[in-house]
């Protein structure tokens, strides 16, 4: 119907990437039914969105003929010359124009409106007049991986899946992502950042978490631009890497786009230098004194008893939550310098141990901080054996703890009164430890202290009057048996060197009292945040009394400004039940999705991206190459253990705890409900500080995510028990009841 003198078809998006932002054009002289047929090849030319030609092929071996309507035989072929019209438009009479081009792409976007997705379409042009035979959906789109020039994000949930693991709630996103844009903004002011800089990155500040699929991320661009601004950026950048358990660098072509903004003025760039290294200088000496100013404004913020808010308005809740924001959230100085000088010198004495010490396997840092004592976050274990110590002997108080209701419980403590005076106490120090603890949504030990209760009742089960060492299967290293050996260790290697002795002994000391330090101000960090907790679950309350919640815990899926936006008057949706129903529908489906990939990068519109497909589920294992060596350290060949396929047995981590143990694997996804039998090693995902209940009854720890500084690394040094963390796979390389054998020094696994 269309006497063509072009022809062919066009695509709104790439077929091939999946690019939304590139038009794909293939043309023909005459009548498509010369491509269609094969009879012909087509020219190719891609279309950007501003109409730029971005890419253009032109046929080899085209036929010098084209087809066109024949009134005798319907179709004939007559030489491409005859069949092409020249027009204004023609740049030359055997190659289409840019400007047919750019019409024929905008015809496509424009069908792609119309029918509301990517368009597969047929065109034809006459006489200068652009025709459309025929449109379809593109059936064969693959994800969209965004356009080239879209601003690009690198994603990475590293340690902070411990902190917050799977998939999170509204609420706790838009306080988290509140804090962390208020507290690292302050810490650079502290740094000596000059605020013509703060400001210029308030975006960067903005943006140091992402939501993905209702999980939350490091944005690794923001963290390394705000390292960016302080001095000894590159240095820097593989300690933070370290401590945020990050397995891989930036990619070395964004490297050169992580450079301080100001260095391009030579003199005012040494002037900031100057600047931010007197402030680090004056930070670390003021440093112990900045810590006992924040344990005092925190004691007088949060008081030394637990409130009861049941008797404040709405209106004076969010009062009361604005001033403890106002107090600590924008005022957390200290511990955001202490964790960023124990990133320093845990970085330095790691350097210092395999440069002068020959530290093969770069963990002989983690023996030296084994144990140092004055962690808050061990406490829990000593406390939990002590009361499991008062119910020992106790037959009917032991079964109520392991099997009876909390009302039964609660109703047989009072006539033990030393063990309900712990218990209270236990509570009223760690009431807000749980697991998930830095999740608002997470009921606390307060809300349901039957974990606690069971942990105590398993344990005073397995007591023992007078336990031999090392037993359930732990086979101590040397560093595990005699510490003063790791010591000894070091005196020889730097013997001979006394400068070297000073600096690293100074060293030593500082990167025990700092990492000291961060673990036991992340426990305030805990305190303040189960506050926050406390004021929203009774926000939730009232708000349901009032008929605006369907349910009190509806509260989490509507975000912080939102919450207070109603109550004040300045929020733009006030059916806050619908919004919550609609949040909580797509919560429902993130938590039954597959998680997006540990490391993974966006362009353009991030919620947009479709994440890929990964098949990165398995672990990398190391083959091992010498097999005497593996079988000269496993059983004799009549003994229990059977030695599977050598480049399937073994599995490396980052030790971070000495200590070597064998015995059988329990991989725990819910520790709520777990009960470990003696000599059990404890496999996880990740951990967090509501796990300690399970820790003190662990024979070893392996885990899968984490880093040296994590609170899994940490807590293990504490407690001496050995353990292994970033086990790529771990979970998916055991199963319950494998024997393994591990060395928390090296980062081995072995499956026997």
């Amino acid at each position: 119907m269309v006497n063509a003198d072009w022809s062919g078809v066009a695509f709104s998006a790439d077929p091939v990437t999946g690019r939304r932002d590139v038009a794909v054009i293939s043309a023909v002289p005459g009548l498509g039914t010369a491509l269609v047929s094969g009879h012909t090849n087509a020219d190719t030319y891609h279309v950007d969105a501003y109409g730029k030609i971005i890419y253009h092929q032109t046929a080899d071996h085209r036929p010098l003929t084209a087809e066109t309507h024949s009134s005798v035989k319907g179709l004939s072929r007559e030489p491409d010359a005859l069949s092409l019209r020249t027009t204004h438009y023609a740049l030359s009479a055997t190659t289409l124009s840019k400007v047919q081009l750019q019409s024929i792409a905008a015809f496509a976007r424009r069908t792609e409106q119309i029918f509301g997705c990517p368009q597969d379409i047929e065109w034809a042009i006459e006489n200068d007049q652009l025709y459309l035979l025929q449109a379809r959906p593109i059936t064969t789109l693959r994800a969209e991986v965004g356009p080239p020039d879209g601003e690009l994000n690198l994603w990475d949930n590293s340690n902070i899946a411990e902190s917050y693991p799977g998939v999170t709630t509204p609420l706790t996103f838009s306080f988290a992502r509140r804090a962390y844009e208020e507290v690292y903004r302050q810490f650079c002011r502290i740094m000596g950042v000059p605020d013509s800089l703060i400001i210029d990155h308030a975006m960067t500040f903005r943006h140091m978490l992402g939501f993905i699929q209702g999980r939350i991320y490091y944005n690794l661009l923001s963290w390394y631009r705000v390292l960016a601004l302080l001095p000894g950026y590159k240095l820097n950048r593989r300690f933070m890497e370290q401590m945020m358990g990050v397995k891989e660098s930036l990619p070395d072509e964004l490297l050169a786009e992580q450079t301080s903004p100001s260095r391009g003025d030579r003199l005012r760039d040494a002037l900031y230098l100057g600047r931010t290294l007197t402030g680090l200088v004056a930070n670390y000496i003021l440093l112990p004194r900045r810590i006992d100013a924040f344990y005092v404004r925190l004691n007088n913020a949060l008081g030394s008893e637990r409130p009861n808010l049941s008797q404040k308005r709405p209106d004076e809740l969010v009062a009361y939550y604005r001033n403890l924001e106002n107090q600590l959230l924008t005022r957390w100085d200290a511990p955001l310098i202490n964790d960023f000088f124990a990133m320093i010198f845990y970085g330095i004495l790691r350097q210092l141990t395999e440069k002068w010490c020959g530290d093969t396997h770069g963990t002989l840092q983690n023996a030296l901080l084994s144990g140092t004592g004055g962690v808050i976050s061990a406490e829990p274990v000593t406390h939990l054996r002590r009361m499991a110590q008062l119910a020992v002997g106790d037959a009917d108080f032991i079964g109520l703890l392991s099997e009876g209701s909390i009302s039964e419980i609660l109703e047989a403590m009072p006539a033990r009164p030393t063990f309900e005076a712990q218990y209270k106490a236990y509570l009223e120090q760690f009431g807000d430890r749980c697991l998930e603890e830095l999740k608002l949504e997470s009921p606390t030990l307060y809300d349901d202290p039957l974990p606690l209760l069971r942990s105590i009742g398993q344990l005073a089960r397995h007591l023992e009057p007078s336990p031999t060492p090392y037993q359930n299967g732990v086979h101590p290293s040397p560093q595990t048996t005699a510490p003063d050996q790791v010591n000894e260790q070091v005196r020889a290697a730097l013997s001979g060197h006394p400068l070297r002795r000073l600096v690293f002994n100074w060293v030593l000391k500082n990167a025990r009292r700092l990492i000291r330090n961060r673990e036991n101000l992340r426990f305030e960090r805990t305190r303040l945040f189960g506050r926050a907790r406390q004021i929203f679950v009774e926000l939730g309350q009232k708000l349901y009394t009032q008929n605006l919640l369907t349910d009190p815990r509806d509260i989490f899926y509507l975000d912080v400004e939102e919450i207070f936006g109603f109550i004040n008057g300045t929020a733009t949706t006030t059916n806050l039940n619908t919004l919550a129903q609609l949040r909580y529908t797509e919560f429902e489906r993130h938590q039954k999705t597959p998680p997006p990939p540990d490391r993974f990068e966006t362009r353009g519109i991030v919620s947009n991206y479709q994440l890929p497909m990964t098949n990165d589920q398995s672990p990398s294992v190391q083959p091992n190459t010498d097999a005497s060596l593996l079988n000269s350290q496993l059983p004799t060949p009549n003994s229990q253990f059977s030695l599977l396929p050598s480049s399937f047995s073994i599995l490396q981590g980052l030790g971070c705890s000495p200590g070597i143990v064998r015995g059988p694997i329990r991989i725990v996804t819910d520790p709520k409900n777990t009960i470990l039998q003696p000599g059990e090693i404890l496999v996880a995902q990740r951990t967090d500080p509501g796990w300690i209940l399970l820790f003190s009854a662990a024979a070893g720890l392996l885990v899968e995510h984490g880093s040296l500084l994590s609170h899994a690394a940490i807590v293990s040094r504490e407690m001496r028990l050995p353990a292994i963390v970033s086990l790529k796979g771990v979970t998916h390389w055991l199963k319950d009841g494998d024997l393994v054998e591990f060395n928390g020094s090296t980062g081995e696994v072995r499956k026997l």
